[in-house]
């Protein structure tokens, strides 16, 4: 045979194929009515671990049977997806434990912030609210996050990622662990200023205080004055506080200039942070589960089982209900080795129901699915 008769024979098995995948899809529908009107779960794990083993065994040959198994994942993927598709179409997806409103209740609100006056934090904090709010500061990102769980604050302001550093993976734990959701978000253009107090000369200068991640992005400044013992704070407002308090002047701190006014510091040099497009993104967090009506991204988190192919299936709701996934992060899991779980935003509103759709797909699917916030 020439390689034209080859291709026209694998053309009709391909023919033949389409023709009874139509098939097995049609009865998929009457399997959806079924399990419509009994209300049992689309997903049945054991079911389709049965049928992938028997399948795997119609073969003739270890390659085959692999393949054989990948097909059928496939094909029995696209069957649920279906089902779930039915689902939506009926009414039975459910509604999400959110609501939405028009507007957050800013004007008067109780909004929370860590660090010290001055922080990164509290102008992401002033850009978002406005003036008219009730504000404080805490110490740390746990505290911050405790004031909203205890009612104390209607929102909190937190850093969740860095365009340089990357992301800040204690929010990410944090946000699993605490019934709190995220409502909005804040992007800062970061410039670090290196300050100290009035008087004080570069000669004079023999400690430098900032958070970890601030002299990280100064790392190629920082080098250019090797004898500066760096030492990290908590926040960079509490390391030009420090300085401010000590009155010392081979002590400096790389801070914002809004830290500097603050607490009325000398800017010896402005912008010491080695990239210029330097951003900081902050959430705003509450625990109500509520969503802007016209909010536009969805957070989620869930964990997977730790075989082939598990991450894929999941991501694959993304695909079949034409949402378009922008990040993906991952945080081991404790106690147990090289599982992970899974954190993604993607673009869509609680009340769309292809977002309804997709989460429900992956609530049966997933282990410990969450809805981090639509926003």
């Amino acid at each position: 045979m020439d390689l034209q008769q080859l291709r026209e024979q694998i053309d009709g098995i391909d023919r033949q194929i389409v023709k009874l995948y139509e098939e097995r899809m049609e009865i998929c529908k009457n399997v959806a009515e079924y399990k419509i009107s009994t209300g049992k779960k689309v997903f049945d794990k054991e079911r389709e671990e049965a049928k992938l083993r028997s399948v795997k065994a119609l073969t003739h040959s270890e390659f085959n049977s692999q393949g054989n198994e990948e097909l059928f994942e496939q094909i029995m993927s696209m069957s649920r997806k279906l089902q779930y598709q039915l689902l939506a179409q009926h009414g039975c997806i459910g509604k999400l434990p959110f609501i939405g409103v028009d507007e957050l209740e800013k004007v008067k609100a109780r909004v929370v912030f860590p660090g010290a006056e001055g922080a990164y934090t509290q102008a992401a904090m002033q850009e978002f609210f406005g003036e008219e709010i009730n504000s404080f500061h805490v110490d740390t990102f746990r505290d911050a996050m405790v004031a909203i769980d205890e009612g104390r604050a209607d929102f909190a302001v937190l850093p969740i990622e860095n365009s340089t550093a990357g992301i800040v993976s204690e929010i990410y734990d944090m946000l699993v662990e605490f019934e709190n959701y995220i409502v909005g978000e804040q992007i800062i253009k970061i410039e670090h200023c290196l300050m100290a107090v009035p008087g004080t000369k570069m000669e004079d200068i023999q400690t430098v205080y900032s958070h970890p991640q601030s002299l990280m992005q100064s790392a190629g400044y920082l080098r250019e004055h090797p004898k500066w013992q760096q030492i990290s704070m908590n926040n960079n407002a509490f390391a030009a506080k420090k300085v401010a308090e000590d009155q010392d002047k081979t002590q400096a701190a790389i801070a914002s200039a809004y830290a500097a006014q603050t607490y009325g510091l000398e800017i010896l040099e402005r912008g010491v942070n080695d990239l210029k497009n330097n951003s900081t993104r902050f959430i705003i967090i509450t625990n109500q589960k509520i969503f802007k009506k016209d909010a536009k991204k969805v957070s989620i988190c869930f964990e997977v089982a730790h075989e082939s192919g598990s991450l894929y299936h999941m991501l694959s709701h993304f695909i079949y209900n034409n949402l378009n996934m922008n990040k993906i992060e991952s945080r081991p899991l404790e106690g147990r080795n090289w599982e992970y779980r899974f954190f993604i935003d993607f673009d869509g509103n609680l009340a769309d129901s292809s977002v309804k759709n997709a989460l429900r797909s992956l609530r049966d699917e997933a282990r410990n699915m969450k809805i981090l916030g639509n926003y």
